[in-house]
Formats: C-alpha cells, structure tokens, sequence
C-alpha cells in the first residue's frame, strides 16, 4: 500500500487534493489508520484516479465526474455531455481568437504611431430606451455644423420637459440620420396638403433653432443630416402629464412602442428608440467640438479589427456639467463583421 504522499506523487496531484477526493466521495482511501488518521492507497486505485483526472481535463466538474463513475450516467447523456463540451469549447476558441485580434490591432496601431491610444473601444449590445425629444437639421456630419444646432435644441427641450412637469430619468443621447432619406423627408401627400398638416408644420418648424429652420426653409443639401436631441424618459412620467402617442393630453396609460417621433402636444416628439445588436463604443471627454480624434480612432479600430461601420453613432451624454472640459460622452457606433 502507498501513503498518501507517495500515491499523490505518482498519481500526479496533492495531497490536499486526495483529502478533498475522499471528503466528498470521490475517490476513498483503502485504509485509514484509526489511530493516526493516516491514509493508504491501493496501486489498483491509480485507475480510477487517472479517470478522474481525465475527466476533470475534458471540463467536467467533479459533481459530474463523479456520476460517470458512478455509472449513473448513460452512454448517450454522456454522449451529449461531452456534445455540449466541444461546443464550449469551440465558444471560447472563437472568443479567445476575437480577443487575439484585438491586441494584434493594438499591437499594428502602436507600432504604426509609435504611441498606445488612450481611447479603449469596448464591442457591446445597447437597450431600447424612451426618448423626448426635439429635432432640427444640421448642413452636414460635421462638429461644426452639428454642434450650433444641437446645444440649443437641449436648451428648449429642458425647458419644455420642465413646462410639462416631465422629469427626465436618464442621460441625453443624441441620434441621427441622412435628411433626403425617405423616413426624413416624406413626400407631400393629399393628406399633407390639409390646412390643418400646413398647421402642424408651421408649429413643428417655429418649434426649431434658427440655424435648423433656415436649413429647412430652404431644403436640405445633399450632406445635411436630421439631428434628434433626446432624454430619457419614462412611460409613467408621460402618463403624470396627460401624454398621448396621437398628441392629446389628458389620457394616461398609453404604451409607447413607435420608432418614429410621436408628436406629445406639450412642444416635443416622443420616440421608443430601438436597441442596437452590437456597437463599437468609446468615451470622449472634453467638448463634442473637439470629438473628431476620437470618432477617427474609432474608425480606425473598427476597420483594423474586420468590423464596418452600420449607421451613424448616437452619442450618449454621461456627464455634462458646466466645465465642457469635463464632460464625458460615450459614441456608439453600430457595426457589423466586414
């Protein structure tokens, strides 16, 4: 018979871990000593031990290593079971090269700049959120065109969610889209030619910034973007102003699930933005004026690790105190594999 030092020695683990084998039932000594306590192991036992091992290498936990020598498995369960191994396994290969390309990318990028980016993009899922919101037109994508138009817009929606006694339960995000595409820009329909939808246009464009209603005024260039101002909100927040998806106040409990901006009657649109499956994310910090390095590292990072772009990035305000330079902007950029 071998003490418990010299089985564990050709068994090839410690002794702590034949005493955890033992306490749990897993694999028992031949004989304890009654006296000192002191365990002896049999050579036949090294089989079942290297069976453990075995096991234990494939994945399995002991509970389970433990019913497959107990025979309390069938051939076909574990059939499945070692099914349902490979495919983990195959999952964390997959991951394991995701991650490989990613510091492959970083390596590319320091080794090109000569510098480490400051700029960490993380690649994640975004929920849907209730938006209030306002929107107006800006020339083009760019932060100097965007950025007359936007802050004024936050400026009123503020005020306006304040009007309607609407308490804001999130951050600002922002989202865009091209203004010649089909959902911007309807066509002039019958129904749009009515004295009561000239109405409603002419409130839906005092409503705007200067700089959005000279834009529209004189008809969107072929760069010019729609830019939605939004907060999140909540549905019993609505609900406590009297707010409608068709604008009429003074009924509640309706459930918002439009993807297109609902006009509220209280001066601003109402929309259920969707999630995004997957987005290429990365802080800013400082003025969204000064965003355009991050936006090209971000770029940079999406085509360097086999991603394109999908659409244009919302942009979620975290932080925004007085200090610009203290603001904290996270950009998400929805994106699929190239």
């Amino acid at each position: 018979m071998f003490s418990i030092g010299d089985f564990a020695q050709y068994g090839r683990v410690s002794a702590r871990m034949l005493r955890h084998y033992d306490a749990i039932g897993l694999l028992r000594p031949a004989r304890t000593d009654p006296v000192s306590g002191y365990r002896y192991y049999e050579a036949a036992q090294l089989a079942r031990l290297n069976r453990i091992i075995a096991l234990k290498d494939l994945g399995f936990s002991l509970q389970q290593v433990g019913a497959i020598l107990a025979e309390e498995v069938s051939v076909p369960e574990l059939r499945g079971m070692l099914r349902l191994r490979r495919a983990e396994l195959e999952a964390s290969l997959a991951a394991a090269g995701a991650r490989l390309a990613q510091v492959e990318a970083r390596l590319r990028t320091i080794e090109s700049e000569g510098r480490m980016s400051a700029d960490d993009v993380v690649v994640k899922r975004t929920g849907a959120v209730l938006l209030a919101e306002l929107s107006g037109i800006a020339a083009s994508y760019g932060p100097e065109d965007i950025g007359p138009v936007i802050q004024p817009l936050y400026g009123e929606l503020c005020r306006r969610l304040e009007t309607a006694g609407v308490t804001p339960a999130g951050p600002g995000l922002a989202y865009y889209e091209d203004a010649h595409a089909p959902e911007a820009l309807e066509p002039e329909t019958s129904e749009a030619r009515t004295p009561e939808a000239k109405t409603a246009a002419a409130r839906k464009l005092a409503a705007k910034t200067p700089a959005a209603k000279t834009a529209e005024e004189h008809g969107p260039t072929p760069e010019a973007i729609v830019v939605h101002a939004g907060i999140v909100i909540t549905e019993e927040a609505l609900a406590k102003a009297g707010v409608t998806t068709d604008g009429t106040p003074g009924r509640t409990g309706t459930t918002f699930v439009t993807l297109t901006p609902t006009p509220t009657g209280l001066g601003f649109d109402v929309v259920a933005l969707p999630a995004l499956d997957c987005v290429a994310t990365v802080v800013h910090r400082g003025p969204m004026g000064r965003i355009l390095p991050t936006v090209q590292n971000l770029a940079h990072w999406i085509d360097a690790n086999g991603y394109r772009s999908a659409g244009y990035a919302r942009e979620l305000y975290l932080e925004c105190p007085p200090d610009q330079e203290k603001w904290v902007t996270e950009i998400q950029e929805p994106v699929v594999r190239a």
